[in-house]
């Protein structure tokens, strides 16, 4: 027979309520110890077992308690909105955003990418650079070696890759399809430059859209464990872009135009600023960017055999003009475009693009304004480091502006 008992006088006086059981005794409590002799006034002389269930409701707040008494056992129930319930959830959501802040990546690169990636990793001590050996056979096929392999199992990895001209790309690719099989927590590879975003339609039949095939091997890198790669690219030359990309990848489309944004902030004519961009394409991916700024849109007409620059709709007068666009190659396009503001009354003009390509030495073609002509060259001429060729840093016009912090963000992500 299964003794009921009951608390003591001085129990009742605290608002519990009490059930002891039982008529049979359950067989999973054959397990359970025996009581002590006594336990805060419950006495257990002949070696029954009991199970109190006990809530408190008078305690502020109306904090629900359960009491389980092999030996007590209290679990606090709290309501969502108390203050300890709020104290724990802004505890662990701390506790969750440190975690995240101090998430390791290991850091490879490209031999061309390693000023590049050591800023990255100069941005924070979370970041660790990695190297690769990268040597050819005699026949110049690749010969490339990770060291350390095993070193990086469960670790976050990225790799900093360039694709600066198609000779580059087979040796860079063999090492993002293989890093992911190293048995990693997750990859990412981050492509400042995305080379082939002009190329990504057909115009005529048998063109070519080279954007889609680099789109396609990407896409086919292995996955981690963690899942897809992460790509982060900045400033594709084209949105639809995105479109090209399979499943097996996950596509993060950054800007440089903050870093632009933050530049002319510096200015000391910083009120003065009005934004012009060379053709609708460009207004296309910035405008939402830089709509706080008056905008000068300009565009391209065929005169007889020429293509001329012409303003479409904005004033430059009286105004400090930043051209911006995605990418410069040649430089003809901005070069018209500076002359036609400049003729329409710009006081100082300058440019920004994300991506200086600059082949056969096109950079030479840009020229310092002198303080104060516009009609003879540009007073900035701001690029990324998103490509390798740094030779126009030593020279006025221009400056660079990195890339690093944003990466760096981007892999804490």
């Amino acid at each position: 027979m299964a003794a009921t008992r009951s608390l003591p006088s001085s129990y009742s006086n605290h608002g519990f309520s009490h059930a002891f059981n039982s008529p049979k005794p359950k067989p999973s409590f054959a397990s359970l110890p025996l009581l002590p002799k006594s336990t805060n006034g419950l006495k257990e002389d002949d070696g029954r077992r009991i199970q109190v269930r006990s809530e408190i409701k008078s305690f502020e707040n109306s904090q629900n308690w359960t009491v389980e008494a092999d030996r007590f056992r209290f679990v606090q129930n709290s309501s969502p909105h108390s203050p300890s319930s709020v104290s724990i959830a802004a505890s662990s959501s701390a506790m969750d955003s440190a975690m995240r802040a101090t998430k390791k990546v290991c850091l490879f690169y490209y031999a061309e990418t390693k000023a590049l990636a050591e800023r990255v990793a100069a941005q924070s001590d979370a970041i660790e650079l990695r190297t690769i050996t990268w040597r050819k056979f005699d026949d110049g096929f690749p010969n490339i070696f990770i060291p350390n392999a095993h070193g990086i199992r469960g670790q976050h990895v990225a790799f900093l890759a360039s694709f600066s001209s198609p000779g580059v790309i087979f040796e860079q690719l063999s090492v993002i399809y293989a890093l992911p099989k190293l048995f990693i927590s997750s990859f990412t590879l981050v492509l400042p430059f995305f080379p082939t975003g002009t190329s990504e339609r057909m115009e005529d039949e048998g063109d070519v859209a080279t954007a889609f095939t680099l789109a396609r091997a990407l896409s086919n890198i292995p996955i981690s464990r963690g899942g897809p790669t992460s790509l982060v690219t900045f400033d594709i030359h084209a949105l639809q872009e995105r479109f090209y990309f399979g499943d097996n990848i996950l596509p993060c489309f950054d800007s440089g135009i903050p870093l632009l944004k933050n530049r002319l902030q510096e200015l000391p004519d910083s009120h003065n600023i009005s934004v012009a961009f060379p053709d609708d394409g460009a207004w296309k991916r910035f405008h939402k960017q830089l709509q706080h700024f008056p905008t000068i849109v300009c565009a391209k007409v065929r005169e007889g055999d020429q293509r001329i620059v012409r303003i479409k709709e904005g004033d430059p007068s009286g105004r400090h003009v930043v051209i911006v666009d995605d990418l410069v190659q040649s430089g003809g396009t901005l070069i018209e475009c500076q002359k036609v503001l400049a003729s329409h009354g710009a006081t100082k003009i300058s440019a920004y693009v994300t991506h200086g390509i600059f082949p056969n030495s096109s950079w030479e073609r840009f020229e310092h304004d002198n303080e104060g002509h516009p009609e003879n060259g540009l007073t900035y001429f701001w690029i990324t480091d998103s490509c390798p060729f740094q030779q126009v840093k030593y020279r006025a016009p221009f400056e660079v502006l990195s890339l690093a912090g944003s990466i760096a963000a981007t892999l804490q992500i």
